[in-house]
């Protein structure tokens, strides 16, 4: 009984914007299946600096999973890459994260500082190319999410997709005038990454290398992806570190990090 009258209460809310009753509803509907710590929705579309739609951080952790988030960091996000790919359902972080991500530069400099255990998320494909993604987070304290609730949320996905679909079927368009949705355009699609590593004399080839490992795929994912040998990819990857001047992930995902701020 709890649990109907708790969905019948989103299914209600579904068509107020800009209110939140929808978003808390939602989430009290989902708390009842599957327990998290923490909640956020941001809106994607190619490579446009995510409007956040819903968040239940404090001040100091929104820095973190909203802020630091929005400044760039998004682009390396298993989240975005799936999003903008046209991922559409249930997704845990650990089935769309590359071979390599949880050791990757992103993840020690960014990641980490969220303390999660584990991140879901449901992806709505809207018109216009857009994307809406829903996370629940489990802190480290609170451990991963078991099978139980894993498969609990599955479950409940075509709901939660439709809700979410009619909710922010009005979603304005990014950057548009007087819009409650804005954005800054940062370099994040393929042409625009393109140009900004040709601007560094990256060959496109290296450009591709460059994108993958930022995302932390390993040498042997790159050579699968790209269908050349492990060999080739790491004679690129010393190229690669010779013509910009450094030696390590940590100096790359710094480049990056620098680039994304002269650009913006």
């Amino acid at each position: 009984m709890a649990a109907s009258t708790a969905l019948a209460d989103a299914i209600k809310a579904a068509g107020r914007s800009g209110s939140g009753d929808f978003e808390r509803a939602l989430l009290a509907w989902l708390g009842l299946h599957a327990r998290f710590d923490h909640s956020v929705v941001f809106a994607y579309r190619g490579s446009a600096r995510p409007p956040m739609l819903y968040e239940t951080f404090s001040p100091a952790e929104s820095h973190v999973f909203v802020a630091l988030y929005q400044d760039g960091a998004y682009l390396l996000d298993p989240f975005h890459r799936a999003a903008i790919g046209g991922c559409e359902g249930f997704r845990r972080m650990r089935e769309l994260a590359p071979d390599r991500f949880y050791t990757s530069e992103y993840f020690r400099s960014y990641y980490s500082q969220t303390g999660l255990a584990e991140e879901v998320g449901f992806f709505v494909q809207l018109p216009e190319q857009t994307s809406v993604v829903w996370s629940l987070m489990r802190l480290a304290a609170s451990g991963p999410f078991g099978t139980a609730e894993v498969r609990g949320l599955r479950d409940l996905t075509p709901i939660v997709l439709a809700l979410c679909a009619q909710h922010w079927r009005d979603l304005p368009e990014f950057g548009e005038a007087g819009s409650r949705v804005t954005t800054l355009p940062l370099p994040g699609s393929d042409l625009d990454r393109a140009r900004l590593w040709a601007s560094q004399s990256l060959t496109a080839r290296e450009g591709e290398i460059v994108n993958l490992v930022l995302q932390g795929h390993s040498s042997d994912s790159i050579s699968r992806l790209l269908h050349i040998s492990t060999g080739t990819v790491k004679v690129h990857r010393r190229n690669i570190h010779h013509k910009l001047g450094i030696h390590s992930q940590a100096g790359l995902f710094a480049r990056f990090l620098s680039l994304l701020n002269e650009t913006g």
